[in-house]
């Protein structure tokens, strides 16, 4: 693979092969002058990552490429200083829909080159790829439109059958899971975890904004704070970039829209997921809202537990039978808490207005 193409897809074998053969230390890396550009790049694509996408842009120049090659491990220390996990769910994401907006344009046979670095076997003839059932369902399970279904595909002395472009998504989930699991890094050295120190408090505290976006006064009164420990978890793996179960999906939609929060608010907690549709994603959640004539509660506890989305009870929850009962107990006991606190303190004060009479 040539140099500029490495620096398209920096995660690969071949890419870490070369910046290894490069002998450049962590040192000049963290230190030199020479690779000032690189850090920067670096930085950017975290960031960028945090936004949802790291824009990507044909690499000219031997400098340029080279910029772009570093900037990766350099990304990657970053990462792994933030030491977040749904942060490292939305970098992984985020490079991995980098990569496929290159994937996608690229030759059958480069494709076919590049599922053999992630241990995928597949073959090309008449304008299809095939490839081997377990491999099609180790990456297409993260998937939820029905099409990505086995029992939707044909399946013929154990390969499936797909496109090309099918097989560049599926390549983008592989690079995904790489990138996940390489994290988190242990024994993170102090030099770099001090030189990080700067740049990671920046992007934790722009993440740690975005993670409560959603409990905005934009949302009116709603208080996500109060959520039930499933809708929290939901909430936070869509967040992250996770793709919900649909019965999980109709939980949480269901749950944000009886607690007040509109459509457009939930189509936009939506719009980081992988295989996103907004079309898609609208209608249903316009159906759920009522759009059909029929409005819906998410299911009761028991059903939560049933179809495995209840990720265990904290002390409220033994005493709740239904999502929206928690939220509704946890409001009620915040404003029994402020009439308490009012209370008290009107009291005092009256107490005290008594004492300024007496005084006189």
């Amino acid at each position: 693979m040539q140099a500029e193409k490495l620096a398209y897809y920096p995660f690969t074998s071949e890419a870490s092969a070369h910046v290894g053969n490069l002998e450049i230390s962590l040192e000049s890396l963290l230190n030199s002058r020479a690779y000032r550009a690189a850090r920067a790049r670096g930085i950017e694509r975290v960031k960028e990552a945090l936004e949802g996408e790291i824009r990507k842009f044909p690499s000219s120049g031997e400098a340029q490429v080279l910029s772009e090659l570093l900037s990766y491990p350099f990304a990657r220390m970053l990462v792994a200083c933030i030491d977040d996990q749904l942060f490292t769910r939305r970098y992984a994401l985020a490079e991995a829909k980098a990569a496929y907006t290159f994937l996608k344009n690229e030759s059958p046979d480069f494709l076919l080159e590049f599922g053999d670095d992630f241990g995928i076997l597949a073959d090309f003839h008449d304008s299809y790829f095939s490839m081997h059932f377990t491999d099609y369902i180790r990456f297409s399970n993260s998937l939820k439109d029905p099409s990505w279904k086995l029992t939707n595909r044909q399946l013929r002395a154990g390969k499936i059958k797909i496109t090309k472009e099918e097989f560049a998504r599926l390549l983008e989930e592989a690079v995904r899971e790489r990138i996940e699991q390489s994290f988190p890094i242990p024994d993170i050295p102090p030099e770099v975890s001090n030189f990080c120190s700067p740049y990671t408090a920046e992007i934790k505290e722009q993440f740690e904004v975005q993670k409560k976006k959603f409990g905005a006064t934009d949302f009116g009164v709603i208080e996500p704070e109060f959520f039930p420990p499933c809708i929290a978890h939901a909430l936070a793996n869509v967040q992250g970039g996770v793709n919900l179960a649909h019965s999980m999906r109709f939980a949480m939609t269901s749950f944000l829209l009886n607690v007040g929060m509109s459509v457009d608010e939930i189509l936009n907690l939506f719009n980081i997921s992988p295989d996103f549709d907004a079309e898609k994603t609208l209608y249903q959640i316009e159906h759920i809202a009522g759009a059909t004539g029929n409005t819906y509660k998410p299911p009761a506890c028991d059903t939560m537990r049933t179809y495995g989305n209840c990720i265990g009870k904290d002390g409220l929850c033994a005493k709740i039978s239904h999502p929206l009962g928690y939220y509704e107990k946890k409001v009620f006991m915040k404003n029994k808490e402020r009439e308490q606190a009012e209370g008290k303190e009107q009291t005092e004060k009256q107490e005290n207005e008594g004492e300024k009479g007496n005084a006189t």
